[in-house]
């Protein structure tokens, strides 16, 4: 991900996911190219942003809490987080939070 989202104007809400990755690295990158694209198609769905240099943070942008709540449960997610926990993640963080306000720049 190379681009800053496009959200609406606020309120709505961030789910950021912090991650210190295994050695492990079998399957991972298509993993994850899944969850986006899966996340993308669900209802509530905003954007989302994505960094790795050593730590990894995702923050994906959505409409509501429920919105976020059921792609927790999405059956392909669920199986995602397993094999997060069982042999890509050493350890990870996930804060869901209320935006406001925002404000941007562009030079462009």
């Amino acid at each position: 991900m190379d681009s800053i989202a496009n959200t609406p104007e606020p309120p709505y809400f961030a789910v950021i996911f912090t991650s210190l990755r295994t050695s492990v690295d079998e399957g991972y990158g298509s993993m994850a190219g899944r969850m986006l694209e899966l996340a993308a198609d669900q209802p509530g769905f905003l954007g989302a942003e994505s960094a790795r240099e050593g730590l990894g943070i995702t923050v994906s942008y959505w409409q509501d809490l429920e919105s976020i709540r059921d792609w927790k449960n999405h059956a392909e997610h669920k199986v995602a987080r397993e094999l997060g926990r069982g042999k890509w993640y050493a350890e990870y963080s996930t804060r869901i939070c209320r935006v406001e306000r925002e404000y941007s720049f562009s030079a462009g």
